[in-house]
């Protein structure tokens, strides 16, 4: 096991936090975290109602006071003394998770740690215990519980159909939502939120920490020579435009190349265009097929309103298909999601 350590620095004795797989034989005292205050390990927590919201409808971070608590480095929490990770700890730089707010599924987006928590060897696992210490450590960093209860059944339903299958990939960090009830907490900064979600159960916790950021958009813009170009030499160009996460919106980022495809457009009379839509592989390959058609047609209506001809332009997504590049990276599969215009 590698045990993985992550610090508060907000009080001399913050509290930590940290999560773990439950496994047969439990990890070694020796394996622990770094010590950080306790609470008394007496009986778990009674099982809260079945909606039990902490929030009113509509809930917004916004809403909750600014923390300016010194924080250290992410994800600012480490476990107290006599629990540990089970397994190491994930990481994602920059990935989705929908968390639940009281009324709704938010879909938080930014860095993202998970993992499942466990008692040392020899020491009883305390939900109680564990529970308090993680409600002291976000008290600290100036953070506020938004939601204690059972999610429900509806919300759980939704979740397994999130495009990204989001409750197997984070499933240590989430914990058993599904017969266990969890405590979700925000800590809103002036320039970001952090969320912390925790479900523990009898032997283990899941515990899965979020912190938004925006993406850093790295593809370029293509000028209308440089598609020309391309087009001349290969028949096709492909072009990365953003697109609202899993939706055909097409982002403002993006109108300055749609721009450049108009003036492709308008420099070559002739010129007629497929605009072909693709994604990664991540989620259904069905649904997939349906959000690249649904994006393809998206920049063809976007194209026709700046006055091209519909009967140049044709729309057709395939999906995951055809992949450029390798989807086992994020790198790789941003590679996938494009958008090919291709001479016709």
């Amino acid at each position: 096991m590698r045990q993985v350590v992550m610090t508060v620095a907000v009080l001399s004795g913050a509290l930590a936090l940290v999560a773990c797989k439950p496994q047969p034989q439990p990890p070694s005292a020796q394996d622990a975290a770094a010590p950080a205050a306790s609470a008394p390990a007496d009986s778990a927590p009674a099982a809260a109602k079945d909606t039990a919201p902490a929030v009113a409808k509509g809930f917004d971070p916004a809403s909750l006071p600014v923390s300016s608590v010194a924080l250290g480095d992410f994800p600012y929490l480490k476990l107290p003394d006599g629990y540990v990770p089970t397994n190491k700890a994930e990481l994602a730089e920059f990935d989705q998770v929908p968390l639940w707010t009281g009324d709704r599924l938010e879909p938080v987006e930014g860095r993202i740690w998970w993992t499942n928590v466990s008692a040392v060897q020899d020491k009883t696992f305390s939900q109680l215990e564990l529970t308090r210490n993680i409600e002291a450590a976000v008290a600290a960093m100036g953070g506020r519980k938004i939601f204690d209860g059972q999610i429900p059944t509806a919300a759980l339903d939704q979740l397994k159909t999130w495009r990204g299958d989001p409750a197997s990939r984070f499933v240590d960090g989430l914990g058993d939502i599904y017969n266990n009830p969890a405590q979700v907490f925000v800590v809103h900064r002036a320039d970001r939120d952090i969320w912390i979600h925790l479900c523990s159960y009898q032997f283990g916790a899941g515990l899965l920490i979020a912190e938004t950021k925006p993406l850093q958009i790295t593809a370029g813009l293509l000028p209308a020579s440089a598609l020309k170009a391309q087009i001349d030499k290969a028949g096709k160009v492909a072009l990365h435009v953003n697109f609202a996460t899993d939706k055909t919106e097409i982002l403002p980022d993006s109108q300055p190349q749609i721009a450049q495809v108009v003036q492709l457009l308008k420099d070559d009379p002739a010129l007629k265009l497929a605009v072909n839509g693709y994604t990664d592989n991540t989620g259904e390959a069905a649904h997939n097929k349906a959000l690249s058609e649904g994006r393809a047609k998206a920049v063809v209506a976007a194209l026709t309103a700046q006055g091209v001809e519909a009967a140049r332009l044709s729309a057709a997504g395939f999906g995951q298909a055809d992949p450029v590049a390798d989807n086992s990276s994020e790198d790789g599969k941003a590679s996938n999601r494009r958008v090919e215009l291709v001479k016709q």
